[in-house]
């Protein structure tokens, strides 16, 4: 059997997030829905960078970059597979990823696209809307991508943007069994499950052993907003399903095991990264051999601390916390 010295590898779009707290009326001079993630070009991205209030904040982002992150965090064996733009931004994203001891050999690069962005607008319920110019990101190629990406790895996270470019994921997803990982995916948005429902179904069947949605994708999903009903739907397609209900927490299910746990945090500052950190709290948790309910309990725990900071990022010492809070359910389960 095959070493494998990599305990999650993330696959998706590298970002440089930028930030800005906004009213409801400047929401309103953006086009789309509050609360999703539109595609937009570089142009249209200038625009509203522009018509900011005040100047937003950066920070290395993106989906499955974000959960990969906080896994590092947590003293896990990471890389990242997605695509940069061979600039300023990339080589900053490049050597961030480095310095928490992530392997940067999956990164692709792009001679002619910059790095992608996205910004999120925040406004005062928390509520963040998000437009991204994937730039670099969106040049990634099936023909990029091999088994041997990912043969040194344990587990592949993919966000569910991916399914925006449909042989791109399918060639990740069949990659990545071929090798053996076993796959998480991270359903991203109701704009990207109204756009994927015709092929996401036998996608979840054929190749995703964990699937994360929250409440409103999996409305998407079942064209309910019965959770519970879209849970099971979910559940008979792969082998653990999640359904995150925001302040109510999360129900989760692998096979005849069905269980809930609460969230921690009624008053976020930003719900940006929420989700992301979720799954990194929860892929911990599987990666040490926890129970369904401890894995969610984890989750709970570090998708907490993000809501509480601008953005996905979590400050280095607020990690040496959550290390101390996720090692009492390790020293439990002993």
């Amino acid at each position: 059997m095959t070493t494998r010295i990599i305990d999650f590898m993330g696959v998706g779009s590298p970002i440089i997030d930028s930030l800005a707290y906004i009213s409801d009326d400047f929401l309103k001079t953006v086009k789309g829905a509050k609360g999703g993630m539109e595609l937009v070009n570089s142009k249209k991205m200038k625009d509203i960078i522009e018509s900011l209030p005040q100047k937003a904040d950066q920070a290395p982002g993106g989906s499955s970059a974000n959960t990969i992150i906080g896994l590092a965090n947590l003293n896990t064996r990471v890389s990242f597979l997605g695509k940069l733009g061979m600039d300023v931004s990339g080589e900053f994203y490049k050597e961030m990823f480095k310095s928490i001891g992530g392997r940067t050999e999956q990164f692709k690069f792009s001679e002619e696209e910059p790095s992608g962005s996205c910004i999120s607008l925040i406004t005062p319920d928390s509520e963040r809307t998000m437009r991204t110019n994937l730039g670099a990101a969106m040049t990634l190629s099936p023909d990029e991508i091999s088994v041997n990406d990912f043969v040194d790895c344990k587990h592949v996270h993919v966000e569910g943007y991916l399914l925006f470019n449909r042989d791109l994921i399918l060639k990740v997803l069949k990659s990545a069994k071929v090798a053996e990982c076993t796959i998480s995916l991270d359903l991203a948005s109701f704009e990207v499950v109204e756009a994927s429902k015709e092929i996401l179904p036998e996608l979840l069947e054929k190749y995703v052993d964990i699937v994360f949605s929250n409440e409103e994708e999996a409305a998407a999903f079942v064209s309910s907003k019965d959770s519970y009903l879209a849970l099971d739907k979910l559940s008979k397609l792969c082998d653990i399903a999640v359904v995150k209900l925001g302040k109510k927490g999360a129900i989760l299910k692998r096979g005849d095991e069905k269980t809930s746990v609460k969230a921690h945090v009624m008053k976020p500052v930003d719900t940006t990264g929420a989700g992301d950190l979720w799954a990194t709290g929860f892929l911990y948790g599987l990666l040490n051999k926890c129970s369904l309910e401890t894995c969610g309990k984890m989750a709970s725990i570090t998708s907490a601390e993000v809501v509480l900071v601008t953005g996905g990022s979590i400050p280095k010492k607020t990690w040496i916390n959550i290390n101390n809070k996720l090692k009492v359910f390790l020293n439990d389960k002993q």
